[in-house]
């Protein structure tokens, strides 16, 4: 019930493996029953400030965007938690 697109330009599948085991606990636990496209962005630029985009919604595509670059991949499933937290939302009409 979800899909993940590279869009960094390098080999993210550790990523892409994390995410397919951590998903279907999300689903469960936030109960939406849409599905999601999950886009790993990279941004060097924005990298480099200090407090830069870390993640995005696209309540109309139902797409999470997460920015990768200098990041641990903890950070970055705290980031797709959050914004699954608003696809949830958007799910429920909220």
């Amino acid at each position: 019930m979800h899909k993940c697109k590279n869009r960094t330009g390098g080999n993210i599948s550790h990523l892409e493996q994390i995410v397919s085991s951590f998903f279907p606990y999300s689903q469960k636990q936030l109960g939406f029953d849409k599905p999601v496209v999950i886009v790993f962005k990279s941004e060097p630029s924005n990298a480099d400030v200090l407090l830069g985009k870390t993640a995005h919604y696209d309540p109309q595509n139902y797409e999470v965007y997460l920015y990768v670059d200098k990041r641990h991949p903890k950070d970055i499933l705290r980031s797709l938690s959050h914004e699954l937290v608003h696809h949830a939302q958007n799910c429920r009409g909220d």
